[in-house]
């Protein structure tokens, strides 16, 4: 029983990685990003076929040829109502359809149709951006299909949370001993806008963990375990010491 869009997330997933795809979740507003051997597949989920739907998977082919729209099943039946009319439209649009028969006990995706190529320029830096995305995460944390924006793992949330850990650590620091510690470039930029709150500046240079940033991220124990790991490889005499920070 398809009761949200996510429920179809899981089924599409084991699918694409059954084929060999790595599987990337709500990546630039995609649902699902697959990739095989360098080549960029979109797939949109929605609980019913619908205008919403293909207006999403239209604007997804400024980024790749290879667009699919994933739809369910309804129980006791093999296709999708209005099916016939579905795939010609489908066609029209060069776009693939994947359908997700689920039960209570099992689940299987079928490849009911396949895209063409798409012949509208791509859009290249979005291209980028999907790809940049993709290759700067170190783990899979989101669920495809959600719309909860606020707990997405996106490249920045998850630069921000290894900045936020390493202050938690070191105590007091300056965007330039936090990248030597080994968090990213953009350090100073996500400091000096402090998007989540996260943030404190109690003298010139210098940063701390707000009470707020060490709250919040109680939200990401996978990503603190990762790069809790990182940082004590990188420096294993610190490893006795604990957190160094203060209650802002």
């Amino acid at each position: 029983m398809i009761e949200k869009e996510t429920d179809l997330f899981k089924p599409v997933k084991s699918y694409l990685e059954h084929h060999g795809y790595k599987v990337h979740a709500e990546v630039d507003r995609c649902d699902i990003v697959a990739e095989r051997e360098g080549e960029l597949t979109i797939i949109e989920l929605k609980k019913h076929f619908s205008v919403a739907l293909l207006t999403q998977a239209v604007e997804r082919q400024r980024i790749t040829d290879r667009v699919y729209v994933a739809v369910p099943v309804p129980d006791g039946r093999t296709v999708p109502f209005n099916y016939r009319g579905m795939v010609l439209l489908l066609k029209r649009l060069e776009i693939g359809l994947l359908l997700v028969h689920i039960s209570d006990t099992a689940f299987r995706v079928e490849a009911a149709l396949h895209p063409l190529n798409y012949t509208v320029l791509k859009d290249r830096k979005r291209q980028r951006t999907v790809t940049r995305e993709i290759k700067g995460r170190v783990g899979e944390y989101n669920t495809g299909g959600s719309r909860a924006t606020d707990k997405q793992i996106t490249l920045y949330r998850q630069n921000t949370v290894q900045v936020a850990l390493y202050l938690d650590i070191l105590g007091p620091s300056s965007p330039a001993a936090l990248r030597s510690a080994g968090t990213c470039r953009k350090t100073g930029s996500i400091l000096r806008k402090n998007y989540y709150g996260w943030f404190i500046k109690p003298a010139r240079g210098l940063y701390v963990l707000s009470k707020k940033g060490r709250e919040d991220l109680n939200d990401y124990p996978e990503l603190l375990s990762y790069y809790r790991s990182l940082f004590y490889k990188r420096f294993p005499e610190d490893g006795a010491a604990g957190s160094k920070g203060a209650d802002i």
